[in-house]
């Protein structure tokens, strides 16, 4: 591995995973290597599809305006999944294999999991940012890839892919998801792994947390909801008050989520690795290192500032005057 690990790297810092062209090519080896009979076109035009979307470059949709959700966090995870997917079909037995179709449909499903939290251009008077979208993005999501799938010849796992992307979110129970064929359960938690892993093992995943996830938070209702009796409920007051709840909820994940209802899914990497997973060692230091800043409460050592790749000017001081604003507006309205 080379050093320092650039910020919109990947874990092993060779795969620039801003860039959609550097990740489709890593994508592509991949997929030569362990499906080699596959068409690997459904791919190539998700990609282009996945940049004209979230550049802004298309009719129906306005760019990513998303902090944390942003162009990087997208194509970070689609690299994961497609290193697990090619991990597992090594080490699984024959007739558990994925096949190189499910391959690609989970490839499709990873590049458009966060599509939801786009804004339409008919909803761009209505909704300030996507992260409005937070709590409904995923099914949002499954909607545009019901559109999506066809243009690509995959309609036919349009029933499949509307309970896959389930795996990447919460807002439905990963027990309620149907899925009958084992295959394609077993696609959902390397889908859910590579969600997870991809951004908690992100070099500035603190710095994220901090500073640009707590503002999506704060605009998708989850900060600062209301509760029944119509008072706000202040589950995060603020973006360090978010990193001191980071370490229990990176061990509940760890435990629930990836031990848990995924079944130590990350674990099939280590065959690409030469026995070590540099996904959870990124995870492991990202950990310790939060509680010793939280132990010593010495905030400047959370230094980092890395660039945002979405498609609006100023994306952080646009966020920024928006959440002053719903803020503001909240506690009036209180």
């Amino acid at each position: 591995m080379l050093n320092p690990r650039r910020s919109d790297y990947d874990v092993t810092n060779t795969v620039q995973v801003s860039s959609p062209d550097a990740v489709r090519l890593a994508v592509a080896a991949l997929f030569a290597t362990t499906w080699p009979r596959t068409n690997f076109q459904p791919i190539e035009s998700s990609f282009a599809r996945f940049e004209a979307m979230f550049s802004g470059h298309t009719a129906e949709y306005a760019g990513v305006d998303t902090l944390y959700h942003d162009t990087q966090h997208t194509l970070d995870i689609t690299l994961a999944l497609a290193r697990l997917m090619a991990g597992y079909e090594r080490q699984c037995e024959p007739a558990d294999q994925l096949g190189g179709e499910r391959a690609v449909a989970g490839l499709v499903t990873a590049l458009f999991h966060d599509v939801g939290y786009l804004r339409t251009q008919s909803e761009t008077d209505s909704v300030i940012n996507g992260a409005e979208f937070t709590r409904v993005h995923v099914s949002r999501g499954a909607k545009y890839l019901a559109q999506w799938l066809p243009q690509v010849g995959l309609a036919h796992w349009i029933p499949i892919v509307d309970e896959l992307i389930h795996y990447t979110g919460y807002e439905k129970p990963i027990a309620q998801i149907r899925l009958e064929d084992p295959r394609d359960r077993r696609l959902g938690q390397l889908l859910g792994t590579a969600d997870f892993i991809a951004q908690m093992a992100d070099r500035c995943y603190l710095e994220k947390c901090r500073d640009r996830l707590y503002p999506e938070f704060v605009l998708g209702g989850v900060a600062l909801p209301m509760g029944t009796e119509g008072y706000r409920k202040v589950i995060y007051a603020s973006g360090l008050d978010l990193l001191r709840q980071t370490p229990g909820f990176m061990q509940q994940v760890r435990t629930k989520r990836l031990d848990g209802e995924f079944e130590r899914a990350y674990r099939y990497l280590e065959v690409l690795f030469a026995g070590r997973n540099p996904y959870i060692e990124a995870i492991e230091r990202n950990h310790a290192y939060l509680k010793e800043v939280l132990r010593s409460e010495s905030w400047k050592m959370l230094r980092r500032n890395p660039p945002v790749f979405a498609a609006v000017p100023d994306a952080v001081g646009n966020m920024r005057s928006l959440i002053a604003g719903y803020i503001r507006k909240a506690w009036t309205e209180d």
